[in-house]
């Protein structure tokens, strides 16, 4: 599917769905990770992420079209367009429109953790995916100073 036909079909949802035109531009966007798509606020164009579209087809896609103009029509309205509106869930609701897309398999990397805080005085443990200053922290449980361990894969906490 080119960009001229996901135009078409926005412009088609729009007026079969809501009632009125989307006059503005929408697009593939093939850097989009971990949603589905976006609207821009300041030049209202949508983008729909293209491998939603080739991983779950055109009526996933649809639902996610449904959930971008959404957000274009109420803010063009000047109503409420953020994900938390009662506005916004009202309107998603009567389309017919998806609230959250599908993760696409692949996408999401997840981090290893690699350090530990560690309560000097109660030995609570706190493992971290990135590496902190534990001097800005205190134990949650008994308010203790932290030490910063490093994780070896084969031999466990190492101190630094």
């Amino acid at each position: 599917m080119t960009d001229e036909q996901l135009q078409a079909w926005v412009e088609k949802v729009s007026i079969d769905s809501f009632g009125w035109p989307f006059r503005h531009k929408a697009t593939f966007n093939s850097r989009l990770r971990t949603t589905g798509g976006r609207y821009l606020l300041r030049t209202h164009n949508i983008e729909i992420n293209r491998k939603q579209y080739d991983t779950y087809g055109a009526e996933e896609t649809e639902k996610i079209i449904k959930h971008e103009l959404c957000h274009y029509h109420l803010h063009l309205q000047r109503r409420g367009y953020k994900h938390a509106d009662d506005d916004f869930k009202r309107l998603l609701a009567k389309v017919g429109g998806s609230r959250y897309c599908q993760a696409v398999p692949g996408a999401r990397v997840t981090l290893p953790y690699r350090y530990v805080l560690r309560c000097v005085d109660c030995a609570m443990q706190y493992p971290r995916k990135r590496k902190t200053d534990p001097r800005r922290y205190r134990c949650g449980k008994c308010r203790g100073r932290l030490q910063q361990l490093q994780l070896d894969e084969h031999k466990g906490p190492v101190i630094n």
